[in-house]
């Protein structure tokens, strides 16, 4: 018989591993005074995850391990869809020479899963698997575009609407207006609502069901991402790519 885990234990486990990723490694005194826990607590979790090859230790720093890699991967399989978006990221980037990527929507926020940057492509701190802000970023109000005023509402009331910029929408009603802009126009625009000084526009890309899967972007900086490139050139170039994804899945 198992021996049952008590969730304090597990949330605690997890409390851990992500301050040793946002650290890059930390001694067992580093995270007790981190997280305000005895090291006792600290040093029986990490033997564990140890055991298990999920943090690796270097002296007295412990890192995370490279099974997590190995699990984390399996994202990009959960979808068999993924293998057809992932070469188009690779295309886009290497033929805008910007940033390309394709995000899906989990447990209320936005979450990258492929990313390709090309030879011009600004540097963020953007990583895949990170959560950002779905309604602060153009891949995730195009994804929340295709799902109901309920679902919204029920993810603005976890999440709310924080001001990230002084250019992000945090008023609901505009906030629902222009999700009907994307849903009149198919393309979503986000004008320096993340990032200052950036600028992306993005596509959903939408399941043979009729519910979404996610959407596929492209981003950049003011200086080139104005004018007709930004409203015209770049969202055909996206609502081509996303009407070969769903054909792809459609027909597979």
């Amino acid at each position: 018989m198992s021996e049952k885990v008590p969730m304090h234990s597990t949330k605690k486990l997890f409390t851990i591993v992500e301050e040793l990723r946002e650290r890059n490694g930390a001694r067992v005194s580093e995270l007790a005074t981190s997280l305000d826990l005895p090291k006792s607590t600290i040093h029986r979790h990490l033997k564990t995850l140890e055991e298990l090859e999920y943090v690796m230790k270097a002296g007295d720093i412990y890192h995370i391990g490279s099974q997590f890699l190995y699990v984390g991967t399996a994202v990009h399989n959960r979808e068999t869809a993924y293998a057809h978006i992932e070469p188009r990221i690779k295309e886009l980037a290497t033929e805008t020479e910007e940033r390309a990527q394709f995000m899906i929507e989990e447990h209320g926020y936005t979450v990258y899963v492929h990313r390709e940057t090309g030879d011009h492509a600004v540097q963020t701190n953007t990583q895949l698997g990170k959560q950002m802000p779905i309604h602060a970023t153009s891949g995730g109000k195009a994804i929340l575009s295709e799902m109901t005023d309920k679902e919204v509402s029920e993810i603005i009331q976890q999440h709310g609407l924080p001001e990230i910029t002084e250019n992000t929408i945090t008023d609901e009603s505009v906030f629902f207006d222009e999700l009907q802009q994307i849903r009149d126009n198919g393309v979503s625009y986000n004008d320096q609502e993340y990032i200052d000084g950036l600028r992306s526009v993005s596509v959903p890309v939408i399941k043979p069901n009729g519910q979404p899967l996610g959407a596929i972007g492209i981003s950049g900086p003011l200086n080139r991402f104005k004018g007709e490139f930004y409203r015209q050139e770049l969202p055909d170039k996206l609502l081509g790519v996303v009407n070969e994804v769903e054909l792809n899945m459609k027909y597979s």
